[in-house]
């Protein structure tokens, strides 16, 4: 009997072929109609980045920052979408997802409201009875580490998702204080954490295609 498959999404019957191409080009097994729901959003921010290279008028330093934040933006989704393929709850958390436009309202403001607003996690994910905090993170060199976290961070129970060219990684805040770190050596991948039970084989399909996807960002 010929083995059966679904997309993730709307659990529709695809054909073998459909599957395959998903896998490859999506990093999840996808219907062609949520294929290009898919792609057309990662392409979509993708446009942002090269778009934002060309931008004139910008200095270096202006341009560096907004490619950073740009790429932080396809790390994130690049997240969101791997737990919703495994059927989590995924809500965007940070103040800028709820009231667009703020984080540029706060430029320059100080106070403790203003920093603890800049600093909410990205996400809320949860499955069944559990709850997390997540904080999604783009580093090139792999690394992350007690020096990367603001002084007097306030969300002690968040999780660090380190999205890199070649890996998924999670640590921990906790973890963080304890000194431990995300390294190019470090074996804390994502597949790894027992209190997400994640299908390590969808992480390594979302791990090929961010590396085919930031290759040329």
């Amino acid at each position: 009997m010929e083995k059966e498959y679904y997309c993730s999404k709307c659990k529709e019957n695809i054909d073998k072929k459909v599957y395959e191409y998903s896998k490859k080009n999506c990093g999840k097994v996808l219907c062609r109609g949520c294929q290009e729901g898919f792609v057309l959003k990662v392409k979509d921010v993708k446009k942002d980045v090269e778009k934002n290279g060309e931008k004139s008028g910008l200095s270096n330093k202006q341009s560096s920052y907004r490619e950073n934040m740009i790429k932080g933006r396809i790390a994130e989704t690049l997240i969101e979408e791997l737990f919703l393929s495994l059927d989590y709850d995924v809500f965007r958390y940070g103040m800028e997802n709820t009231v667009p436009g703020i984080m540029k309202l706060l430029k320059g403001v100080k106070g403790d409201v203003a920093t603890n607003i800049r600093r909410m996690p990205d996400f809320v994910i949860k499955k069944g009875e559990d709850v997390f905090f997540v904080e999604v993170k783009f580093r090139a060199n792999e690394t992350f580490t007690k020096k990367n976290l603001p002084e007097d961070y306030p969300f002690l129970n968040a999780y660090f998702i380190v999205v890199s060219k070649k890996h998924i990684k999670c640590i921990t805040y906790a973890e963080l204080i304890e000194g431990k770190e995300v390294t190019p050596a470090s074996k804390n991948y994502l597949g790894s954490r027992k209190e997400f039970d994640l299908d390590k084989e969808v992480i390594i399909d979302f791990c090929k295609f961010a590396v085919k996807f930031f290759e040329n960002v």
